[in-house]
């Protein structure tokens, strides 16, 4: 198992957004990840935030080398029915996930005005 986690100031991300707008968010984020986000005006940041400590710890249990090429909006984050959130890999990060032996993502994040978040353990079902 390898465990990945991060701390995000929700400030951070507020000025990001408020400095680059929709550029910032359709690179960081998928459209499922904004249309989420957006739905509670009051929760809009910290839910930003608290997705943005998810890809970074997903990043630190990944591990990718600088040549790997993981882009953002290839790690995802999405609301199962029963209102947990879990990880979904796309592209060159499900690419690497696969090459590292790994097959199950599991999340944790939280989000409490001033910070934001997560936890992501990954392993293989063989372990």
């Amino acid at each position: 198992m390898i465990v990945g986690g991060d701390l995000v100031r929700v400030r951070d991300i507020a000025e990001s957004i408020s400095r680059f707008g929709d550029r910032y968010t359709r690179r960081v984020f998928t459209e499922g990840e904004i249309r989420y986000c957006e739905q509670h005006p009051q929760l809009t940041v910290e839910r930003f935030a608290a997705r943005f400590a998810a890809k970074e710890a997903t990043m630190k249990a990944l591990r990718p080398s600088a040549t790997d090429g993981v882009a953002w909006q290839s790690i995802e984050v999405q609301a199962t029915v029963d209102g947990w959130c879990e990880i979904v890999l796309h592209g060159a990060a499900a690419a690497l996930a696969q090459r590292r032996g790994i097959d199950w993502l599991t999340l944790t994040m939280s989000h409490e005005h001033e910070y934001a978040t997560a936890t992501v353990v990954a392993g293989c079902t063989a372990e």
